[in-house]
């Protein structure tokens, strides 16, 4: 088995990041555009690095077949939690798979999914390269490849407004940064992971931002109007120029039948 990095960081990723106003605007985005593209349930869902199952818990809801893979014991152990809080038929819709985003297809015994979900996990990896050949092995012809990731073009945009601007001038030019957690992550492009999927035999429909104005701003739960904020967003990352300004970008594509 994978040792468990992700431990030290289960709680303050489940209880800290998503419990924030940015959290919940990243959950709900991402959500209604997913709508957009996913086929009708009880079509098959694969959400590789899905943690806690903030992005696939709501699928369930809705009569998706939802298989949420892992590799941290202890971000599983946390979508147990959220997933004894739901009624028995919801549950009887989730299966949760301790496996690396890498061994995807192994884990599964091989099986392709309708919906491959692979949200905020390319970032904290040294090339995207292998996790994509996975990520469209695990798709079935006419399945929908849905992946967030780091905007690479968007770097020098946080350090400039914390007014640290000999960082911001190497943010134009940089491919990586510390996160909010603490951890070193990595930014990538629309157009190199659409040559990829391209490769793959996942041919690129679409792409949105997801956090441009929530991203640059510390709204504390408490007195924010949060439904207000994440309508605002959903509109900016549907439309140019603000998608393109977006901290990270969603990019969705559909396998070759």
């Amino acid at each position: 088995m994978v040792d468990d990095a992700w431990r030290a960081l289960a709680d303050p990723f489940v209880d800290g990041a998503y419990a924030t106003v940015k959290g919940q605007v990243r959950t709900y985005v991402l959500h209604q555009q997913l709508l957009r593209h996913l086929p009708p349930p009880p079509a098959s869902v694969l959400d590789v690095g899905g943690g806690a199952g903030h992005q696939s818990l709501p699928l369930a809801r809705l009569d998706y077949d939802v298989t949420i893979l892992d590799p941290s014991t202890a971000m599983l152990a946390r979508a147990e939690d959220r997933m004894a809080q739901e009624p028995d038929d919801v549950r009887s819709r989730i299966r949760l798979v301790r496996a690396a985003g890498e061994a995807a297809v192994e884990a599964t015994g091989g099986r392709q999914f309708s919906a491959v979900l692979c949200h905020g996990v390319l970032m904290y990896l040294s090339a995207p390269e292998p996790l994509l050949e996975v990520l469209c092995r695990c798709v079935e012809p006419g399945g929908v490849v849905s992946i967030m990731a780091l905007n690479a073009g968007t770097m020098a945009v946080r350090p400039a407004l914390e007014h640290r601007w000999a960082d911001a001038l190497a943010g134009f030019d940089a491919t990586s940064e510390i996160g909010v957690l603490g951890a070193s992550t990595r930014g990538d492009t629309v157009e190199h992971l659409s040559e990829l999927l391209h490769r793959g035999g996942v041919e690129p429909r679409a792409w949105y931002g997801v956090w441009l104005f929530s991203d640059w701003m510390d709204l504390p739960v408490a007195g924010t109007d949060v439904e207000a904020v994440a309508e605002v967003e959903l509109q900016a990352s549907l439309r140019d120029p603000y998608r393109q300004l977006s901290r990270v970008f969603h990019l969705i594509g559909t396998a070759s039948s």
